[in-house]
């Protein structure tokens, strides 16, 4: 198997509204035009829909109901809207996944991008809104093996189950090439910028590549503070298991070790897109 295998079924693949792409595009343009693309959103009623509920929700805590996306700019921000679509776009585009919890799989990435973010504005050089995209996105190369390739899927858990060895280790063992590569080659294939598809590549050991990530090390960063939450670890477990190479390719503080409570805290507030 190749990785263009599981890029070759168009019809499999994930259906990501234009202007989520657009949105995603315009990450490094400065000057992209906003308005235009706030006026897409507003075109697109799915989209729409999903976040006026989430803009509404007790999470944003606004003093009024917001009932247009010309009053979400006004009231959140393009900022703050442009990650509601990103997230609730990303997340619409696949309904059922065999083999694979989606609800956790979202619920999961959005605290990894909330969490990459959180890195990004402590450490230096990396643009936090970059770094919460690409923590949305880090894990896609694993969603797309699920929808076009299950019992593929399947087999690896089973590998990592019954060895214990890594989801790396598995994978090319039973591929020759990672989900990480497969999510590079997708967000290639969608023409996302490259620092997405770099980050998403390196993201999982950041450190043993000759010219590293730092939003890759920002991803990493969230990952590890996500599986801590979820294997139930406390602040001083993740402490001691602190990955200080990707703390320093990020040029975080030697002090952010004493600032992960916050970090295990943080909520990403994005849920109700599910």
């Amino acid at each position: 198997m190749e990785i263009r295998d599981l890029l070759a079924n168009t019809s499999k693949l994930p259906n990501v509204p234009d202007v989520v792409r657009e949105l995603i595009q315009a990450l490094n343009n400065p000057s992209a035009d906003y308005g235009t693309i706030s006026e897409k959103i507003a075109k697109d009623q799915t989209l729409s829909l999903k976040v006026l509920r989430m803009v509404n929700s007790a999470h944003f805590g606004l003093s009024r109901k917001v009932s247009s996306i010309d009053e979400a700019v006004v009231m959140l921000g393009m900022a703050r809207l442009k990650t509601l679509v990103i997230a609730s776009g990303l997340a619409g585009s696949v309904q059922e996944v065999e083999g694979l919890d989606l609800k956790q799989f979202w619920s999961e990435s959005f605290r990894v991008a909330t969490l990459a973010r959180w890195f990004a504005e402590r450490g230096q050089g990396i643009d936090p809104d970059i770094a919460f995209t690409a923590g949305l996105i880090h894990n896609i190369g694993k969603l797309l093996l699920h929808i076009t390739q299950p019992m593929q899927a399947l087999a690896i858990q089973r590998l990592i189950n019954e060895s214990g060895c890594s989801r790396s280790d598995a994978e090319m063992e039973r591929m020759g090439f990672t989900t990480p590569e497969v999510g590079e080659a997708l967000l290639e294939l969608w023409k996302f910028p490259p620092e997405l598809g770099e980050a998403v590549r390196q993201h999982k050991k950041p450190e043993t590549f000759e010219d590293p990530s730092l939003v890759a090390a920002a991803v990493n960063l969230g990952c590890m503070v996500n599986a801590a939450i979820r294997e139930g670890h406390s602040v001083e477990d993740l402490q001691a298991r602190f990955p200080t190479e990707s703390a320093i390719i990020a040029h975080l503080p030697a002090g952010i070790v004493n600032e992960l409570g916050e970090a295990m805290a943080l909520e990403s507030g994005l849920d109700g897109v599910l």
